[in-house]
């Protein structure tokens, strides 16, 4: 409780940035759990900054040994598993769950001394809750025996594991990375999760044990679930990467694709150029016609929802086997990239860099959002899936009873009075925040589990060819 100093930079297209101005805040003179809006005038030059500021007090953050784990306690367990169970899911919606990780070791790290040796530290970020273990000196296969505590903001968080070696005043040096998303948290069993490069695409060196437990409340998760997902205050920014632009051209291309090989059959229906096809088509399309009420479009998502559940679909295995030979094919072009970048391709493109990084972040985009709403119909992630398997029958049984006016018309009121209701709101569209829940096919890449056995890495394939 102190003053706050809050600095206001700016940065241009050739990465050359300057400060515009300062202000402070007293933070000490703010109440808690109120929305605070201020408008601060900068120093040193014209213009103020508007801030809504909101003094909450930190719960549920904390680091311990092994011996003070909060969950081992049988008592304590059963206190937070009451306080998230489904009688406690319209109190305090913000407060989803928790989350405990037990950091225990590495072993067989990279050695980033000249000692042949490494000091280890362990950092692990979940939305933005940053914590970190205590750095283990000269050791490849470090020990920590540390449990962390997060509070759960969003179940679809994914939870990051990065081992850094410690390098005195200098940055550190990345030893390896693992994402894990909440959901595929399996609770109260050690796992052994192999290291990957800092893409989250590659087999790094070594391997990492983690032990995690997950309670969280179903309800309060899935209402979260259609509110504007939290951004991120530490972002690491998209660098321009021919790597990456093609593979996201590959991505559109093959989502084109897909959509032009159902306009040509829908065509070829018209043509007749099959007679038992166009026949059926025909009569399917006279039926669904003369037949038709509003309910049945949600109806009909959801069959295909429960078809792509019974029966395995080939679009799990093969976007997976297509992100990963793309990310194979990747491997062979890292020298390429590196011989690009000593021969100066990127200041000879240096003019045209802010188009080519729009069109790379509009094709991720694009790509993306295709291949969220397969992986939705895929049951890729079975919790999102069937409460959209939910939604849409809620919203069947919703169009045959009540008219489309009434529904239209609260829809109408909602929208309207939402600023009048809280001006602080944030206008959000909910289809587009489920859907930012979905992983895309990339994700599914980096959030995979590797197997042990198969986490050669590319430093020993190199060693063993020499």
């Amino acid at each position: 409780m102190g003053i706050l100093d809050i600095e206001v930079w700016g940065k241009d297209s050739r990465k050359h940035e300057e400060r515009l101005g300062t202000c402070k805040v007293d933070i000490a003179a703010l109440p808690l759990k109120q929305a605070n809006c201020l408008e601060l005038p900068l120093e040193s030059c014209l213009g103020a900054l508007l801030m809504l500021i909101t003094l909450t007090p930190c719960a549920g953050v904390s680091i311990s040994d092994l011996c003070v784990c909060p969950l081992a306690d049988p008592s304590e367990r059963k206190q937070i598993a009451q306080r998230y169970c489904l009688q406690n899911s319209l109190k305090d919606m913000k407060d989803i769950g928790i989350l405990q990780v037990k950091v225990l070791k590495a072993v067989d790290l990279l050695a980033a001394d000249f000692s042949g040796k490494s000091d280890p530290f362990c950092l692990l970020e979940l939305g933005n809750d940053r914590l970190q273990t205590h750095t283990i000196y000269k050791n490849l296969n470090p020990e920590w025996n540390k449990v962390f505590t997060f509070p759960i903001k969003d179940i679809h968080d994914v939870l990051e594991v990065t081992v850094f070696d410690e390098d005195g005043d200098k940055p550190p040096d990345f030893l390896g990375k693992v994402a894990i998303p909440l959901l595929s948290i399996r609770d109260g069993q050690p796992n052994c999760y192999v290291l990957k490069n800092k893409d989250l695409e590659q087999a790094f060196k070594g391997v990492i044990y983690l032990e995690m437990d997950l309670i969280y409340n179903p309800v309060k998760a899935s209402i979260r679930t259609f509110t504007p997902r939290e951004k991120r205050f530490v972002e690491d920014t998209r660098k321009l990467s021919k790597k990456i632009l093609s593979r996201d051209v590959d991505r559109v291309k093959r989502i084109t694709m897909a959509m032009w090989s159902t306009i040509q059959f829908l065509k070829s229906c018209f043509q007749w150029e099959s007679t038992l096809r166009s026949a059926v088509a025909f009569v399917v399309f006279l039926v669904t016609v003369w037949n038709f009420e509003l309910y049945m479009i949600p109806l009909a998502l959801l069959l295909l929802f429960i078809y792509n559940f019974i029966t395995p679909t080939k679009g799990k295995v093969g976007s997976i086997q297509d992100s990963q030979e793309s990310t194979d094919l990747e491997e062979g072009e890292d020298e390429d990239d590196k011989e690009s970048e000593k021969k100066g391709l990127i200041e000879r493109i240096y003019m045209v860099q802010d188009i080519v990084s729009t069109v790379q972040n509009v094709l991720e985009e694009v790509a993306s959002f295709g291949e969220r709403i397969k992986n939705t119909f895929n049951w890729t992630v079975p919790f999102l899936s069937f409460l959209a398997c939910l939604i849409l029958a809620v919203t069947t049984i919703i169009l045959y009873f009540i008219p489309l006016r009434y529904i239209v018309l609260i829809w109408g009121i909602n929208k309207f009075t939402k600023k009048l209701r809280n001006p602080y709101a944030i206008d959000n569209n909910e289809l587009l925040d489920f859907l930012s829940r979905v992983p895309s096919d990339v994700q599914k890449v980096q959030y995979a589990e590797l197997k042990l056995c198969s986490s050669q890495s590319p430093l020993r394939k190199k060693r063993s060819a020499l």
